[in-house]
C-alpha cells in the first residue's frame, strides 16, 4: 500500500475511498498532493478487489484548490531565459495534468463526495469524476481568473461536457463562488445533501450500488461511454457491438441468468 502525508486510502469490501487528508491545511493541493495523487489511483485502479471509488475529504472543505504558496514558483518556471522559463512551466502544467488525468482515467466509476470550499484545483479534480454529489454548505469556484491564471487543468475541457457553455463560460470567466443548489440547478453535481456525513454516506452508499453489479459491465459502460464522447452515433455503436463481442460471454452473464431463474441477487466475480 503506498503511503501520503495528504492522501490516504481506505477499503471496505469492494469499495476504495481516497481521502484527502490534510484537513489542517483545507486540503490545498501542494507538491505531495501532485506526486501522491496518480501513485493512489493507480493503487486503486490496479486493484480487482475494488470496483467502485469515493474521492472525499477530511475536514470542514475539499479543497481550496493550488497551494500558492508551494507551488507558485514551480509554476512560474524559476530560472533561465524567457523561453526556458516556459519550457519549465509547460512541463510543470503537464505533469499536474497528469496527476488530474489519472482520476478520469481509472477504469472504475469515481464518486466525488464534496463539502465546503471546493476552489479552483478542486473543481478540476472533481471534473475528472464520474459523479458528484455536494454537502449543502459546498462552494465551487473556477477561481483562476481572479489570480491572474487561465484554468489549466481539466476544469475548461472537462466542464463544458458536464454543464451547458453558457455556465462554464460563466463561471470561468468572473471567478465566481457558487452554491451547492445552483451547483445542482446547472447539473454540476447529481444531488445536495444536508451535510458533510450525508454527503459521504450517500457516495458510498452509491459506490455500493454500482458494485453490486457485474464489474465487467460497470468498467465496460465507462469505458463505452467515455469511447461515445469522440465519435458519431453510428461509431459508438459500432465500439459497442465490438466490446460486447469480445466480453459479453463471460461468467457474470451466466451468473445473473441463473440469479434470475433462481429468484436470488447474482454474486459476480468479474469473470
Amino acid at each position: 500500500m503506498p503511503s501520503s502525508e495528504v492522501l490516504s486510502i481506505e477499503r471496505d469490501g469492494h469499495l476504495a475511498t481516497l481521502w484527502l487528508d490534510s484537513a489542517e491545511r483545507r486540503n490545498a493541493m501542494g507538491p505531495d498532493f501532485w506526486a501522491d495523487l496518480p501513485v493512489m489511483m493507480q493503487e486503486v485502479a490496479g486493484d480487482d478487489e475494488v470496483r467502485a471509488v469515493v474521492v472525499a475529504a477530511r475536514g470542514p472543505h475539499f479543497s481550496v484548490g493550488l497551494d500558492l504558496k508551494a507551488m507558485g514558483g514551480s509554476i512560474a518556471g524559476s530560472s533561465g531565459s524567457q523561453v526556458a522559463r516556459a519550457r519549465q512551466t509547460r512541463a510543470e502544467v503537464h505533469r499536474l495534468q497528469a496527476s488530474i488525468t489519472a482520476v478520469a482515467d481509472c477504469p472504475k466509476p469515481v464518486i466525488a463526495a464534496v463539502q465546503g470550499y471546493c476552489i479552483g484545483g478542486g473543481v478540476d479534480l472533481i471534473a475528472a469524476c464520474d459523479i458528484r454529489l455536494a454537502s449543502a454548505d459546498a462552494v465551487f469556484s473556477v477561481r483562476e481568473t481572479k489570480i491572474a491564471i487561465v484554468a489549466d487543468l481539466g476544469s475548461l475541457q472537462r466542464l463544458p461536457r458536464i454543464i451547458p457553455m453558457g455556465h462554464v463560460a460563466e463561471l470561468a470567466y468572473t471567478g465566481k463562488d457558487i452554491t451547492a443548489d445552483r451547483a445542482r440547478h446547472i447539473g454540476l453535481v447529481n444531488d445536495v445533501l444536508p451535510d458533510h456525513e450525508g454527503v459521504v454516506k450517500a457516495a458510498t452508499g452509491m459506490a455500493a450500488e454500482i458494485a453490486a453489479n457485474s464489474p465487467l459491465a460497470v468498467q465496460g459502460t465507462k469505458a463505452v461511454l467515455a469511447a461515445g464522447e469522440d465519435r458519431s452515433v453510428a461509431e459508438g455503436l459500432d465500439y459497442v457491438a465490438a466490446w460486447n463481442a469480445a466480453f459479453l460471454p463471460s461468467d457474470d452473464l451466466r451468473e445473473a441468468m441463473f440469479a434470475f431463474v433462481e429468484k436470488r441477487p447474482p454474486t459476480f466475480s468479474g469473470q
